[in-house]
């Protein structure tokens, strides 16, 4: 019968299984710690094959991590409801914080080991709890999957861990870093951190968690100062680096995903720069750590650190289980040896100072063996030896991180990935579809002496129960529900950092008190950390070329624009009626604006109006008064009356285009105006023509002519001229068809509406301007004709020049009107009115005067015939 061959690890190396914790049982659960978390340097000689030597640095919130899974395979063993009559065992191994030794460990867990304390060399385990770190528990959960080992991680958030096609035997009760990821992003939103700088761990842990951070900040105003990474290895450059950058940027905020070994040092060479003024937002992989606040050089530089951290729960009776522990009562517990010689500066006893029970027992090699075997191992340097303890030693009164269970966190996460395995494993070994029909088409069942990992599998994704705490506990996949605490690093008064839960995460939901947050500079003022200023109220967001999106600068909105929030990416166009104010923060309704009587510009022309009025009135009574003169009497003194009645029409019909517009006032405006200057332009033709006439008939065979042009024909003639049949038919027509009416102009930019009299109807206003051009070319022609007759009757010269003064006015009145906006066109007009009406007033009224008053010797008859 042909020898069987017999598999073993030909290493040697120390470290591994002399640092190991076990208990056998009837099904038993691997489980990886990173008790210690440094190792020595490796030899580079290339003299002698490579092997990993002991682990330095003790930590003893790992080693509660250890003792959470102790207490709780307790509990499960104690608990008649949950695997009955089936004993539940565990061995666990440093993984050193280095993926080495935990693929190792991992691997000696699944195959036996050949650990001396373990009952046989195939007594494999089908599951395996860890590791702490995420890149060592993807190097796991790949290395584990072919065999189908399920790899339960208690502290591994990666959010690539939850990608079932590459990680198909994967669980963790860490919710994944994509929501912690997500949770910082919401809290720099919340808070108005627009300008973060971030510092990760040169892994998947790192960078992916940076990566859902950027993605999920997109578009909310929040960048990225900078991004830098570190890398354990190069632990001394990458720090240097990193605090260079942060010195330097302009961030006051920096988001920290590295484990709290490595933030330790950045903070360390912070510390050491005096950089004491930034805020961290801490990662739930150091947001905790007591070693960090207890490190009194790390004070100044890491007070008011805000962290996402791990959800705490109460485990009862778990600190009475960790104060009763005692080497006495576990003497083959090489950790709690070294605690005790960590805490109490003692040896155990000299029974326990070289315990061998868990080193390999190395198996000779087979003939078919062709690996040369190492040398032997290198020894490290030996510890000092210590005293041996008394016995009175005790951890009932000792305050130390492996004894405080104020913050249960990882812990927890521990206490319910074996409470996961076993309810996985229950479900396996209970098989209640045995008898059913479709039994073996979804679950296999296997007896607790040959548990499949294939079928141990297949039961964990189906895992579902409640928690001693009363708690629903499922995977959906890899992943467990979110829930975190928010939490602050407050200074006390001792001069010590105590941690202070401020709030708390559930999927999206946050709950946090921001009145009880301790700043970095331990006011209760939130840090400002921006690039730019957000914008005030009034301005706008303007991008800077080439720059991040959250530095900008902010351009005052334009007239007629408001924004009315901080940041306003646009500013918003005013309702027509409205008009931004001086701050353009708000809309305000635009203020009327008219040619009003208290306007100065209103009040000046109403004055000058008014100024005309009485003097045209003036010559009017001085008229009257001197009616029987010759040269009243000379002048056909009914035209001239009527000729200063139109005047003072003219006059007073200019307060008609002050003041507010109404519908009637908008239309007698342009008709009183049309109306007016007909008859007095009427008045000046006939007056005309009855010097033209006068003169005629002086000539032989004339003399009927001023018979058939008296008196009466000359008021027939005026009439005529404002007659129904040419001027009110104008008039009749525009006002009926499209009359003028109050208009808002709001095509103005401007905080004021323009309230006018629109025109209506442009041929109406045309044919009225033409009218009172036609009959205004008609009198100048006229006038100039009979400029040259004798001048003692003739008014003919002084009509042409008032008649040219009239022409000038309007002429220039058509572009000047045309081109004004609102009140100043209806000035414009008044202006024409008024100009025009003094003219004619004084070129044809002021000689007469200056005769009259001044000159009363020639006017006489005998004066007026003798020339």
């Amino acid at each position: 019968m042909a020898q069987a061959t017999v598999c073993s690890r030909w290493d040697h190396s120390v470290g591994l299984d002399d640092l190991g914790l076990s208990q056998e049982g009837d099904v038993v659960i691997g489980a990886v710690f990173p008790i210690h978390n440094l190792s020595p340097a490796p030899d580079l000689s290339f003299s002698q094959h490579p092997d990993l030597q002991s682990c330095v640095n003790f930590q003893e919130e790992p080693l509660r991590w250890v003792h959470a899974l102790v207490f709780a395979v307790d509990e499960i063993n104690r608990n008649p409801f949950l695997l009955p009559g089936v004993r539940l065992g565990y061995r666990v191994l440093d993984s050193c914080g280095q993926h080495p030794w935990s693929l190792r460990g991992a691997l000696a867990l699944v195959s036996g080991g050949n650990l001396r304390s373990w009952p046989s060399s195939d007594s494999h385990v089908p599951l395996v709890i860890g590791d702490a770190s995420s890149t060592q528990a993807i190097i796991l959960a790949r290395t584990l999957e072919p065999l189908s080992v399920p790899v339960i991680s208690y502290q591994a958030s990666c959010g690539c861990l939850s990608d079932r096609l590459e990680f198909p035997n994967f669980f963790r009760t860490i919710p994944s870093d994509v929501y912690q990821a997500l949770t910082m992003a919401r809290l720099t939103w919340l808070l108005g951190w627009t300008w973060v700088g971030a510092v990760a761990a040169d892994n998947d842990y790192g960078r992916q968690a940076i990566q859902v951070f950027e993605a999920a900040v997109r578009g909310t105003g929040v960048c990225l100062a900078f991004f830098e990474t570190i890398n354990r290895a190069n632990l001394v450059r990458d720090v240097e680096r990193a605090a260079d950058t942060v010195q330097a940027s302009t961030a006051r905020v920096i988001l920290v995903f590295l484990w709290y070994t490595d933030i330790g040092a950045l903070l360390l060479e912070l510390g050491r720069r005096n950089v004491t003024d930034r805020q961290f937002l801490a990662s739930e992989a150091w947001s905790t750590s007591g070693q960090l606040r207890r490190n009194p050089a790390l004070f100044n530089v890491s007070r008011g650190v805000v962290g996402v951290a791990i959800r705490s729960a109460p485990m009862p009776g778990f600190e009475a289980h960790l104060r009763s522990l005692h080497p006495s009562r576990r003497p083959g517990d090489v950790l709690l040896k070294e605690l005790w010689e960590t805490k109490f500066g003692c040896s155990p006893g000299a029974a326990h100072a070289h315990d061998t029970s868990l080193l390999p027992s190395p198996l000779p090699p087979t003939p078919s063996e062709s690996l040369p075997h190492p040398p032997p191992p290198t020894s490290s340097s030996p510890r000092p030896r210590l005293a041996s303890c008394s016995g009175a030693e005790t951890l009932e009164v000792v305050q130390s991180p492996f004894t405080d269970t104020s913050q249960l966190r990882v812990t927890y996460n521990v206490y319910l990935a074996v409470y996961a395995a076993a309810h996985a494993l229950h479900s396996l070994l209970s098989c209640p579809q045995r008898d059913s029909p479709t039994w073996g088409t979804s679950f296999t069942c296997s007896p607790p002496h040959n548990i499949s990992p294939a079928e141990l599998l297949q039961h964990l994704n189906q895992v579902n129960f409640t928690t001693p705490l009363g708690e629903p506990f499922y995977f959906r996949g890899a992943d467990v529900p979110a829930v975190y605490d928010l939490v602050n690093w407050q200074a006390t008064p001792q001069g010590l950092l105590k941690l202070v839960t401020i709030g708390r995460v559930e999927g999206s939901n946050i709950l946090i008190d921001q009145s009880a947050i301790q700043w970095n500079a331990g006011s209760n003022m939130v840090p400002v950390s921006v690039c730019s200023d957000r914008c005030p109220p009034g301005t706008r967001v303007a991008r800077k070329k080439g720059e991040p999106v959250c530095c900008f600068d902010c351009i005052p909105c334009t007239e007629g624009e408001v924004s009315n929030t901080t940041g306003s990416l646009q500013c918003d166009h005013c309702p027509l009626e409205f008009w931004s104010n001086g701050n353009r923060t708000a809309c305000i309704p635009r203020q009327l604006e008219f040619l009003s009587f208290n306007d100065t510009m209103g009040v000046t022309l109403t004055t000058v109006a008014v100024c005309g009025t009485v003097a045209t009135a003036a010559v009017f009574m001085l008229f009257v008064y001197h009616r029987h003169t010759p040269l009243v009497r000379a002048n056909n003194s009914d035209l001239s009356f009527l000729l200063l009645l139109s005047l003072k029409l003219c006059f007073l019909c200019s307060l008609v285009f002050i003041g507010r517009p109404s519908v009637w006032a908008c239309r007698i405006r342009q008709a009183a105006f049309g109306v007016i200057f007909v008859l007095c332009l009427s008045c000046l033709l006939v007056k005309t023509i009855v010097v033209l006439a006068a003169f005629r008939s002086a000539r032989p065979g004339a003399g009927q002519l001023m018979r058939w042009f008296g008196p009466v024909q000359q008021r027939g003639s005026v009439f005529l001229c404002t007659s129904v049949q040419v001027r009110v038919i104008i008039c009749a027509v525009w006002l009926s068809i499209s009359p003028p009416l109050p208009y808002r102009d709001l095509g103005l930019k401007g905080s004021k509406v323009i309230l006018e009299c629109e025109v209506g109807s442009v041929v109406g206003f045309s044919l009225v301007l033409g009218y009172i051009g036609l009959l205004a070319s008609l009198c100048l022609l006229l006038a100039f004709l009979a400029r040259k007759l004798p001048d003692t009757f003739n008014e003919a010269k002084f009509i042409t020049f008032s008649m040219l003064i009239f022409c000038a006015v309007w002429i220039s009145f058509v572009p000047a009107y045309v081109s004004s906006p609102g009140k100043y066109a209806d000035a414009v007009e008044i202006f024409a009115i008024l100009a025009s009406s003094f003219g004619l007033l004084f070129c044809l009224f002021a000689p007469k005067c200056f005769i009259i008053l001044l000159r009363p010797e020639r006017n006489t008859k005998k004066h007026m015939m003798s020339n």
